[in-house]
């Protein structure tokens, strides 16, 4: 598989992140799961993944705390972001997130985006 071999998801949401973990498995990804915050920093700083895909809503801080504090590591990894809340350009433009995937999102976006290895900036509806 070309493109994003090594995931981190960071995903509250059972169903989906095990939907998008099963799939991505199915293609040869290795891939690593996080529902909080906590555990998502954790997690880069043990391993830097090739690519996380966050979730913005998560039960202890939001995806973009996430962004924020491994840019503060010096840890920065590439993103997209994946998220029922819609984003404003604003945020896009201060963490400058790969992709962003609005959800309800079609899930060959996704694997579209990880086979591929897109570069910083694309939008949703070039995925």
């Amino acid at each position: 598989m070309a493109g994003y071999e090594n995931i981190l998801i960071v995903e509250d949401e059972d169903t989906l992140r095990g939907l998008i973990t099963r799939n991505l498995e199915a293609r040869g990804c290795r891939v690593r799961e996080a529902t909080t915050a906590a555990e998502a920093i954790e997690a880069v700083l043990a391993e830097p993944p090739e690519l996380i895909l966050l979730d913005i809503g998560l039960p202890d801080r939001s995806g973009w705390d996430i962004m924020r504090e491994l840019r503060a590591l010096g840890k920065e990894v590439p993103t997209a972001v994946i998220s029922a809340v819609r984003v404003s350009p604003q945020r896009l433009q201060e963490f400058r997130p790969i992709a962003y995937l609005p959800k309800p999102f079609p899930l060959e976006a996704l694997l579209r985006l990880v086979e591929t290895g897109l570069s910083e900036g694309t939008e949703v509806a070039d995925v």
